[in-house]
């Protein structure tokens, strides 16, 4: 396989759930790992929106979901999907038993309310 620009298939998921988030006690929707370097961080429909602050923060342009059965890459730079992305190391997504949003017990009773739409 071509290699890829923005993507390092060696790089490990930093952890289960948006560092961002998980550093501020914040809370996300869906999850979003760095094809470059790992970072998990969280979709742009979560209020903090770190997966796209990571790319425009460090030029790492291409995430993939970070969620179960879910492979699709996206480049912020080319505003396409990757199509033929590499394995990625494992894990390839946060543990199926973390509740969507999450993580437990931070998510507030009107999250729909506080979506960026």
């Amino acid at each position: 396989m071509t290699a890829i620009p923005g993507i390092d298939p060696t790089a490990a998921p930093s952890g289960p759930g948006c560092a961002e988030c998980d550093n501020t006690s914040g809370w996300w929707y869906h999850l979003r790992r760095c094809a470059e370097c790992g970072q998990i961080g969280c979709c742009d429909t979560s209020p903090g929106q770190h997966a796209s602050a990571h790319a425009a923060a460090t030029g790492h342009p291409v995430i993939r979901s970070y969620e179960p059965g879910e492979e699709w890459f996206w480049n912020f730079t080319s505003e396409e999907y990757v199509e033929d992305g590499p394995e990625l190391a494992p894990p390839l997504s946060h543990p199926e038993d973390q509740p969507v949003p999450g993580p437990a017990g931070r998510v507030p009773e009107d999250w729909r309310d506080k979506l960026h739409r």
